[in-house]
Formats: C-alpha cells, sequence, structure tokens
C-alpha cells in the first residue's frame, strides 16, 4: 500500500501569521517538518498541501525549489484539499501532518503508520486520546475512509478539520490509537500556534542539533534541564482552532438515527429490553428520536453509531465525574493492567483506597467495597439489621435494585411479600412523618437508609433531628451518597452539611465509569461486616480501585468540585433565565445543587407533564443534547458543551411554548408519551 504523507501548511494563520516559512533556530519551520516526515519509516512520498491563494505562493514556490511535491487546493475545505491531493499522489493510506509541528518526531509517526497497517483500521492516530505532547499529532487515514468523509460530510468544522467527520463515525470507520508509554505528557505544548510558541520552540531548538530529525527524548531531556522554558507558554490551551469552528458552527444538525434503530433491533433479539440498563434503554427516549447506542465518548461529549456527537449531560448516570478517557484515570487502569485485573488474593489497592476514603469522608472509620450502588445499599442495610438486631427499614430516596427495596416500589414483581412488608417509606424534610412510623412499630426499625438532599434542600436542622430520632429508637441511620457523593463535595453530602451519619454508601463518581461502590461506618457497626457475608468474586477487582484512587488523588490536586459547582451554577442560572423568558415558570422548574441540578415539569391544561417532557427530550436531542433526567456535570464540560446546551435549551423552550400556545402539546411529538419507571424522588 502506497502511504503518503501530507502536510497542511498555509501563511495566513489567524494568530502567528507567516509562521509555516519563518525561520526558527536557523531552519525554516516548514524545512523542519518536511525533514522529520521524509525520516518516517514507510513513508513512500511527502508533499505539501497548501491554498490557491495568493498568499500562499511563497509555499509552493519553497516546494518547488526543495524538489517538494505540492497541491494547491481550497483554503477553507480543508477536507476536499486533503482528498484530491491524496488522488493526484495515487495515496492508498494518507498520514496528515501540520506544518505546525516543527518537533515532528518521525518514529512516533512511523509507529503510528505500522499500527495503522497491522489493525487494518480506517483511521489510526496519536490524539484519539491526546496522550502524546500537543505537536507530535499524526493521524493515519485509509483513501477509502477519507473519500467517504469528503463526499458525505457537510457541517463547516467537518470540512475544515480533515479528521472531524471520520473519528465521529468510529462504527463506521474503525479506530485505533498509539498511546504515549510515558505519563502526563498529553499537557506539554510543543507546536507553534502563537508568538509563545516560537519563543519556546526557538529556546528548545538552541539546545538541539541541527538539520536532523529531533526524538522527543531528546526534547524532554532539555525541558528535564530547563523546566522553566515550560512558562513561556503554558498558557495556551490546545486545539483552541477546533474550539472556535465548534463555537462558531453552533448546534449540528442530527443525522437521524437509522442505524441506531437497526442495531437496536438486534440487540432486543437476545437481550431484554435491549439493554442492560433501564435508564439507558429506548423506554427512557422519544421513539425514534433518540439515539440508543453509541460507540466513544472524550471530554464531556458521546457520539453515536450514528455519527451523531452530543453533550453528554447523562455521564454514564453520573458516574463519569471527570470527563471521558480522563488521562489520569486512564493511566492508573492502564498501569493497573500489566499488573493484573482479578487476583487469587487481595491487594494492597483496597487498603491504599480505603485509608483516602477514611481521611475525606467525616463518618468513614472503616470501609468496604461493592460494584455498584446497590451492592453498598444493600450491604448498609444488613449491616444495620444486624447490629440493631431487627427486621425493618424506612427509606427515603431511591436505593437499588434488590429485593428490599425495589419490593416497595411500583416495580416489586417477582419480590414476596414478606419482603415488600419490612421496607417503609417517608417523604423528605417530614420528621412528622418518621415519628408516626417509629410509634407504629416501637423497637422494630434497624434505621434509616436516605439520600442526605436529592431535589428538596434540607430543612434547617433536619437532617441533624432525624438522626437524633432514629438514635434515640435504638436504629441507625444510613446516607446514600451514591449520587452526591464525590459531587456535593469530596467527603460527600455529609461533608458539605456538617452531619456525620453512622454508615453511608457510595459508587457512581468514585472511579469515574469503573464498577465500584463503597460501604462506610463507624468501626464499631463495620464490625459486623466480618459476619454477614458482604463478598463478592470480584470485590477486590483492582482496575477499578486503580481508578478510584486517580479520581480522588485528582479530585485533591485539582478544583474538580468547585468546577461542577461552577459550571453547574452557570449552567443553571442561564436555563432559568431562559425559561422565564420563553414563559414557562409555570410548567418548568430546576431542583437540586447546581452540581446536580434536575429539571421538572408541571401539567398544563394543554399538555400534561409527561408529555411535556417527552417533547423538551425530543427536542433537545434534535439539537444534540443527551440528556434524561439531570445535568450530571463533569470536570470535562467546557465553554463550548455549555454554550450548546444552552442554545439547545433555548430553541426547545420556544418549541415547548409554541405547543402550548397551539392547544395541544401532543401534535408536536413525533411519538407515544414516555411513562416513567417509577418515581422515588
Amino acid at each position: 500500500m502506497r502511504a503518503v504523507a501530507i502536510i497542511q501548511a498555509r501563511m495566513q494563520s489567524t494568530r502567528f501569521p507567516g509562521k509555516v516559512l519563518a525561520n526558527l533556530g536557523g531552519q525554516l519551520v516548514l524545512d523542519r517538518v518536511v525533514l522529520a516526515a521524509k525520516a518516517i519509516f514507510g513513508i513512500d512520498e511527502v508533499i505539501v498541501a497548501t491554498t490557491t491563494g495568493a498568499s500562499d505562493q511563497p509555499v509552493t514556490d519553497w516546494c518547488a525549489a526543495q524538489r517538494v511535491g505540492c497541491y494547491r487546493g481550497s483554503e477553507q475545505d480543508v477536507l476536499s484539499r486533503y482528498f484530491e491531493a491524496a488522488k493526484q499522489f495515487s495515496a492508498d493510506l494518507v498520514m496528515r501532518i501540520t506544518a505546525d509541528c516543527p518537533l515532528l518526531d518521525p518514529f512516533v509517526c512511523g509507529q503510528v503508520l505500522a499500527l495503522s497497517k497491522a489493525s487494518k483500521a480506517a483511521y489510526a492516530s496519536n490524539v484519539g486520546p491526546a496522550t502524546w505532547p500537543d505537536g507530535l499529532d499524526c493521524e493515519v487515514i485509509s483513501i477509502s475512509a477519507l473519500q467517504a468523509a469528503n463526499e458525505e460530510a457537510t457541517q463547516p468544522s467537518e470540512r475544515e478539520h480533515v479528521t472531524t467527520f471520520i473519528r465521529n463515525n468510529r462504527h463506521r470507520f474503525p479506530s485505533v490509537n498509539l498511546r504515549c508509554p510515558l505519563p502526563d505528557l498529553h499537557s506539554e505544548r510543543w507546536t507553534l500556534d502563537t508568538p509563545q510558541d516560537f519563543e519556546f520552540l526557538e529556546s528548545i531548538f538552541s539546545w538541539l542539533p541541527a538539520n536532523v530529525p529531533i526524538s522527543y527524548l531528546q526534547v524532554l531531556s532539555v525541558l528535564e534541564r530547563y523546566p522553566d522554558l515550560r512558562s513561556l507558554n503554558s498558557n495556551q490551551k490546545r486545539n483552541g482552532g477546533l474550539t472556535l469552528s465548534l463555537l462558531k458552527n453552533g448546534i449540528a444538525p442530527s443525522r437521524g438515527f437509522d442505524t441506531s434503530k437497526k442495531l437496536s433491533q438486534r440487540a432486543e433479539r437476545v437481550i431484554p429490553l435491549g439493554s442492560q440498563t433501564f435508564s439507558k434503554s429506548s423506554l427512557q427516549f422519544p421513539e425514534g428520536k433518540a439515539p440508543l447506542l453509541l460507540t466513544h465518548g472524550f471530554g464531556g461529549r458521546v457520539w453515536d453509531v450514528d455519527g451523531n456527537e452530543f453533550v453528554d449531560m447523562v455521564c454514564a448516570l453520573a458516574p463519569v465525574v471527570l470527563g471521558y478517557c480522563d488521562p489520569d484515570v486512564d493511566r492508573a487502569i492502564i498501569n493497573q493492567l500489566d499488573s493484573g485485573i482479578s487476583l487469587s488474593l487481595s491487594t494492597t489497592l483496597e487498603a491504599d483506597l480505603a485509608e483516602r476514603m477514611v481521611d475525606i469522608i467525616p463518618c468513614a472509620e472503616k470501609v468496604r467495597f461493592g460494584k455498584n450502588g446497590s451492592d453498598a445499599t444493600a450491604g448498609a442495610v444488613r449491616v444495620a439489621r444486624a447490629f440493631a438486631k431487627r427486621d425493618r427499614i424506612i427509606v427515603c430516596g431511591y436505593h437499588g435494585w434488590q429485593d428490599w427495596y425495589i419490593g416497595s416500589t411500583t416495580r416489586s414483581k417477582g419480590v414476596p411479600t414478606a419482603v415488600q412488608q419490612l421496607t417503609h417509606h417517608i417523604p423528605y424534610n417530614d420528621l412528622n412523618a418518621l415519628a408516626k412510623l417509629l410509634k407504629q412499630h416501637p423497637g422494630e426499625f434497624a434505621g434509616v437508609i436516605m439520600e442526605p438532599m436529592n431535589v428538596a434542600q434540607p430543612n434547617p436542622g433536619y437532617l441533624e433531628s432525624l438522626i437524633d430520632t432514629v438514635h434515640a429508637d435504638g436504629g441507625l441511620v444510613i446516607f446514600d451518597e451514591v449520587v452526591t457523593g464525590f459531587r456535593y463535595a469530596l467527603g460527600g453530602a455529609q461533608s458539605l452539611f456538617g452531619v456525620k451519619p453512622d454508615l453511608a454508601c457510595f459508587g457512581k463518581a468514585m472511579a469515574n465509569g469503573m464498577p465500584l461502590s463503597a460501604v462506610t461506618g463507624r468501626a464499631d457497626v463495620m464490625r459486623e461486616m466480618e459476619d454477614i457475608f458482604f463478598s463478592f468474586t470480584f470485590g477486590g477487582e483492582a482496575l477499578s480501585l486503580a481508578a478510584s484512587i486517580a479520581v480522588i488523588d485528582k479530585m485533591r490536586r485539582e478544583p474538580v468540585i468547585e468546577r461542577l459547582w461552577g459550571t453547574g451554577t452557570i449552567l443553571s442560572e442561564n436555563i432559568t433565565e431562559i425559561a422565564q423568558r420563553h414563559r414557562l415558570n409555570d410548567i418548568f422548574s430546576l431542583v437540586g445543587k447546581p452540581c446536580w441540578s434536575i429539571p421538572i415539569f408541571n401539567d398544563h391544561p394543554n399538555g400534561d407533564a409527561m408529555s411535556i417532557k417527552t417533547l423538551f427530550l425530543q427536542e433537545m436531542l434534535k439539537r444534540n443534547i443527551l440528556i434524561i433526567g439531570s445535568h450530571n456535570i463533569s470536570y470535562a464540560h467546557d465553554q463550548v458543551d455549555i454554550e450548546r446546551t444552552l442554545a439547545a435549551y433555548d430553541q426547545t423552550f420556544a418549541a415547548i411554548a409554541q405547543a402550548i400556545d397551539s392547544g395541544d402539546v401532543r401534535r408536536f411529538l413525533g411519538g407515544p408519551v414516555l411513562e416513567p419507571i417509577f418515581k422515588v424522588r
């Protein structure tokens, strides 16, 4: 297969005009990039793709003088420029390189090319996700994938950024990624985009040999000796051009969900509901108007099998608190993978993580791990029953799928009546309801398990009074912090509100998407764990433990919680203002905390609450915002994500207002009204 390296080059850079022919350390920038490209093992020819604009004549002249192949094409439609260049130079595989990478490493690029050939993937890169320094970027695309993109890509960002369409359509174009073997290099900036970058690169090249390709290890050696050089351009953001392009484009139109529908039907033939989780199944989405299968996620976005890109406000039902493909968590998982996943005895990771949790969670003196939130809540309830020597339990909130809880809801099918009768519900903030239950069954309750907060704020003194009341009755208080933990505060809602339960359950965000939960609590109560048989084959699975350690360490090191609250506040305040502007105050409100806010819809004479919510989901999905029942903010959600979400809210609320004014909301639905699985909050 003929492999051609195509270097994208033009003089009219917005932030640094003329950079590709700038003299950098005694050698032109383009000369450095071409020199490196020619040294890539497996490349048959190196060419430059520039524009037909008069300003790029110097690039063409330089290529002619250096006997380097050159193709001139559209300035704005870079995708067509690449495809036509690839055709002209008979490429089977196209390696995309940009002329703003004067430190390009031929050995790294050669590995990407070898990976492409070995895997036969349509797309190979070292940027998906980015683990190498910015400035070593390399992509290899099959000519068939490049042709499909050229024929089908319609968005300005897809035409300007060559591989966007291919990367978005991973179901059609299988991809592979070359990860950097060294940790924490993704934040290094070695590209040339601004005068500050030029100053940094000049300093680097002053310590490197001239007229030879450079290894990234040589650059790291210079930075090891002179680490202060990083300060010269450390304030620059990676992929700033793509971010501006996405902001300029606004909301991309949906490509439809034909592939999603077809593959979902296949899944339903062998999987009940076609999904492992109720909340990820077709039951939660407007029929025919939503994605049902995703291929991948990066940061705060996900992509479906039809190539639609969504800002993700679901985040895997809230576990992905740092964002998809977080480099620190991924690195921890990969490192542990080299040592094993589930071993025949415990590992030190269990104590490493438990010690961290004891350090940050107010009630935690001892810790045991499970795999999901239901494991933790069921284990905590069993501990409470063993400790108190009582059977009945009071619940307040949602606590999982297992019999002891779900039997008390409308989803009780298959749960014995005797089990159902042991669980009793109370409303949040209602101390009278608690007192009434305790009086009806004196000395029979093992305790209360509750979400310390969900849709409503705790009344002043409510949590403290509840704990006192339950303790006076001889029971225990369990906080279900599966959602609030590692989101409201590093130590959970108990840390935020300054109250200490006897036991607490954590899950979801504690491992950024890896399956892990925990029961924590007082040492004397947790001692019951030694007898109740809370035990799993995968209870000490090492990848999830390593991921959770990385999550906690990052939350301690970086302003993760602060950003969740800050981003959530911006979102909540603007959504409330948009609702007021569209005169929807009577039917819409946001409840909860900014870091986890929940849209609430009310009945209207022209449409009931579920009809309005169905229309809301339909219209938000049409505008490429994936949302179900809450805003599960992540650390990775950026300015583009928030602006897209707010723009979608504005247009969606306009559509809802129009539907209400028409007299019948249901006429605006493309399918049946959704039905709630059951209501617990």
